[in-house]
């Protein structure tokens, strides 16, 4: 008796910590798609900026720098590329733990989880085609 109980307290746990993770990936890729949305609206406020000047007040922490708007958007885009690849990778890690934790709990995989999204390019492959039929 002694013996299942503590096989089911450490399936609970096992099966609680893989949990954990889960929500903990899917919570830091909703704040890092926040923060690429921020960045989105601050290079379109960039560009339907009227005033004449080159320079842009920017926040770094907690000061404000005046830079040139041409390398506010140039830092803003590089920063939005290391956030689409950083929450890239936290999605195909979130795949990995998903399907552990369904193993773990005895559930079958998901099916279609695995699916990546076409590139631009195969999309514009694939276009060609179908306009090439009609």
């Amino acid at each position: 008796m002694a013996r299942e109980a503590a096989f089911v307290l450490r399936y609970l746990a096992e099966v609680e910590e893989l949990a954990e993770e889960v929500l903990a990936g899917r919570r830091q890729i909703v704040d890092l798609d926040l923060k690429r949305n921020q960045n989105r609206e601050a290079l379109r406020a960039l560009q339907k900026d009227p005033d004449p000047s080159d320079k842009a007040m920017v926040c770094f922490g907690n000061m404000f720098i005046q830079l040139p708007k041409s390398k506010t958007k140039e830092m803003i885009q590089k920063d939005q590329e290391h956030l689409d690849e950083e929450i890239n990778q936290l999605r195909k890690e979130l795949r990995v733990k998903v399907n552990r934790l369904f193993e773990a709990q005895g559930k079958p995989e998901l099916k279609g989880f695995n699916l990546n999204s076409m590139t631009h390019e195969e999309m514009r492959a694939i276009n060609q085609i179908l306009e090439g039929q009609n």
